[in-house]
């Protein structure tokens, strides 16, 4: 085996990885969850936890 062949192996590795992270972090069993850590940021200023339960009571009466 060359190096050429073992930088081949490590191309094809790295590219399965990236689309494995890219079919995990799209999957649509995720997109709740995501959505919930997207606010984690406000959860600590009154007036926006007030519009997060909001937006998490307008969420769950569509489901």
């Amino acid at each position: 085996m060359d190096i050429g062949t073992i930088r081949g192996f490590g191309t094809l590795l790295v590219a399965a990885a990236f689309i494995g992270v890219l079919l995990w972090a799209y999957n649509s069993k995720r997109k709740q969850r995501f959505d919930d850590d997207a606010l984690l940021p406000f959860a600590d200023d009154p007036v926006a936890r007030k519009h997060v339960e909001q937006e998490q009571a307008s969420r769950s009466n569509k489901e």
